[in-house]
């Protein structure tokens, strides 16, 4: 893989509740440099974001139902629905994880589902990443959810929000990838600080990393 082939699938985030409208420029302005892929950026900010992005090719992701998914699912197609309006180009939206744990698949299908629903009738390049968290599952119900997202029709299943408190592992990278072959794409994300754990994770199946501290992870590339 190339600097600039890996430079494309780095969605620069900046997450931060804190995070001011200068630093959310600062962030784009850091993706334009370095070629990043995509920002991804809370909802609040992916105006601003789109304003600061306009005439580069770099994506606007934006996260629904964050961090803890527990948000009424027609809220969260509303939030989207927002989102794209915005600019939003991508959607991570967190899965109820609590249904899911406890077996209303039915519930969980139809929440990504309306988020699918709304990016789909915007448009087709709109891409709908579900966020799983991993580290919260056992690999059963990792198998379950890969299986509810791809029956929903979204484009990635995403190891986790990176709010909870554990890292993402290449073991679950891995797994997930293994459920979803070719079909769908693997976001990891979670703790990922540095370029030999980045290089890992993509070497495992990653197709997408989202990271605050990719510039950091690309000032490690080698001359």
């Amino acid at each position: 893989m190339t600097r600039d082939e890996f430079t494309k699938i780095i969605d620069h985030t900046a997450l931060n509740p804190a995070a001011t409208k200068d630093e959310i420029r600062r962030v784009c302005e850091e993706a334009g440099t370095f070629g990043f892929g995509g920002v991804c950026v809370a909802p609040l900010w992916v105006p601003h974001a789109t304003w600061c992005l306009a005439g580069t090719p770099v994506r606007i992701a934006t996260v629904i139902g964050f961090p803890h998914g527990n948000t009424l699912p027609e809220v969260k197609a509303y939030e989207a629905k927002l989102a794209i309006e915005g600019g939003a180009h991508e959607l991570d939206m967190v899965i109820q994880i609590g249904l899911l744990r406890a077996g209303n698949h039915g519930a969980v299908l139809d929440d990504i589902q309306g988020v699918v629903n709304v990016a789909r009738r915007a448009s087709s390049k709109i891409l709908v990443k579900v966020i799983l968290e991993t580290s919260l599952l056992n690999k059963e119900e990792q198998q379950i959810a890969c299986q509810l997202v791809e029956k929903a029709g979204a484009d990635f299943v995403k190891t986790s929000t990176g709010f909870i408190g554990s890292k993402v592992t290449i073991e679950d990278v891995g797994f997930l990838r293994s459920m979803v072959g070719k079909r769908m794409g693997v976001k990891a994300a979670g703790g990922i600080r540095d370029l030999i754990t980045a290089l890992a994770l993509v070497n495992a199946g990653a197709s997408r990393l989202g990271s605050s501290s990719s510039v950091s992870i690309m000032k490690m590339w080698p001359v």
